[in-house]
């Protein structure tokens, strides 16, 4: 499977690296100002975390969910996720979990170390294609989902870099109020940018 990912550091900086997402993804969004009735549910899927222990989507209902696609070779997916360690420690207490999908195709062997150099003090799994496609087809990083304490899908998926603030407002509004309208601005998600593969 051919990922891209945000490669212009000067972009990423400015916090618009992003990339467009497919057609399929287009079908997971959820349009701003969605109403919680709307909300679609998100896909459940089962792997295996960094321990080898199961984790399914579904055992975390209750829970505000950050679901973010990434890779260690990503350089944009390294600028989020401190502050996905700061999201966790602050707000799990409250009721977040976020859970990072490693697309790495070395697989542990990759990301294992990461984890360990990063001190990441959220669960990791091994995405595949299969958990890929059920996300609309995730074939650019880094793509994050916010999910619900109900299994749906909050908002329309980050795909590339976000701001900081951006995360701490959606997950802030689902944390006081997960039943409460939300109005989420969704041009970000058709930003362009330059991209590169893996191997460049």
């Amino acid at each position: 499977m051919r990922i891209l990912c945000s490669s212009s550091f000067l972009l990423a900086t400015l916090l618009f690296s992003s990339c467009g997402p497919s057609s399929d993804m287009k079908s997971m969004l959820v349009p701003a100002k969605q109403s919680h009735t709307d909300r679609k549910p998100a896909p459940n899927f089962e792997l295996k975390d960094a321990e080898g222990k199961s984790l399914k989507l579904s055992d975390l209902r209750g829970k505000v969910v950050l679901l973010n696609f990434w890779a260690t070779w990503c350089q944009p997916c390294a600028m989020e996720i401190p502050w996905f360690i700061e999201f966790q420690q602050q707000y799990k207490a409250r009721g977040l979990e976020v859970v990072g999908v490693s697309m790495d195709e070395d697989g542990w062997t990759a990301v294992k170390p990461y984890i360990a150099r990063h001190n990441i003090n959220y669960r990791m799994v091994l995405g595949n294609d299969s958990v890929s496609q059920l996300y609309g087809g995730v074939d650019s990083l880094p793509t994050t989902f916010l999910i619900d304490r109900e299994g749906r899908l909050a908002a329309p998926p980050y795909v590339g870099l976000a701001g900081k603030n951006e995360y701490l407002h959606e997950i802030q509004t689902l944390l006081t109020d997960p039943q409460s309208t939300t109005a989420f601005f969704s041009p970000r998600l058709f930003r362009q940018s330059p991209v590169a593969s893996p191997n460049s």
